[in-house]
């Protein structure tokens, strides 16, 4: 009962984050559908606007593929590879050229070593397991209540909410590289210029929502264990 009495206390430390990240989705959702309807004057497909920036950079070997799903555009370390979700590989759209610019950003950073970046990819691993096991806590939690694992949960979340924070300037700074990019090199123009700055700075809102509810999560479980230490 006393577990139960303490989650209640703090449960609405919850409730920021998950507002932050339903507006976030609305607003990429709204964003990105409305500029996947407006082509690129230069007529470029996603594919082939990841493909020049990327050879701009001196990276002409690294490969630009297409994957299934939606938005599941990525830059794969690991590989050295772009991602493209079918819709922006081939779309000739604003979205479609920006999100595919982003993602030659983060090809960028590893070429540059950009030190986020690479903490970033340290902390996968790790990261990995902190979510598997974030699982594990929320069951264990309804069955001996949250208060007895929270020593546990401040671990997890922590390692969780580190990774969040890392990402968000990794992220911040492929849309700046992205969309520098594409103006330097004639992709877009000017009036184009802000389609595309719509899009991105939607999706980074996404990475702001991820951030924002994984801290709100870690001082959820804080103020548990703490609550433990004073009883």
């Amino acid at each position: 009962m006393e577990a139960m009495l303490i989650l209640d206390r703090y449960w609405w430390f919850i409730i920021p984050g998950v507002i932050l990240g339903l507006y976030a989705q609305l607003k990429l959702t709204s964003a990105y559908g409305r500029f996947s309807q407006v082509p690129t004057n230069s007529g470029l497909s996603g594919a082939e606007a990841a493909r020049e920036v990327l050879d701009r950079a001196g990276l002409e070997g690294m490969p630009v593929e297409e994957v299934a799903g939606h938005l599941t555009d990525h830059y794969d370390p690991v590989k050295k590879a772009l991602f493209l979700s079918s819709e922006n590989y081939h779309g000739r759209t604003l979205a479609a050229v920006g999100v595919a610019a982003h993602e030659a950003g983060h090809a960028l950073q590893h070429k540059a070593a950009y030190a986020p970046l690479h903490i970033r990819m340290a902390l996968v691993p790790v990261t990995q397991f902190a979510s598997n096991a974030a699982m594990w806590i929320y069951m264990l939690g309804w069955v001996m209540g949250l208060a007895k694992i929270a020593g546990i949960a401040v671990v997890v979340f922590g390692i969780i909410a580190l990774f969040q924070v890392i990402t968000l300037p990794v992220e911040f700074d492929a849309s700046r590289r992205a969309k520098e990019q594409l103006l330097q090199l004639g992709l877009i123009d000017a009036q184009e210029r802000s389609g595309v700055s719509k899009v991105l700075n939607a999706a980074a809102l996404t990475y702001v929502a991820a951030m924002v509810a994984s801290l709100f999560t870690l001082l959820h479980f804080i103020l548990i264990a703490r609550g433990n230490d004073r009883d």
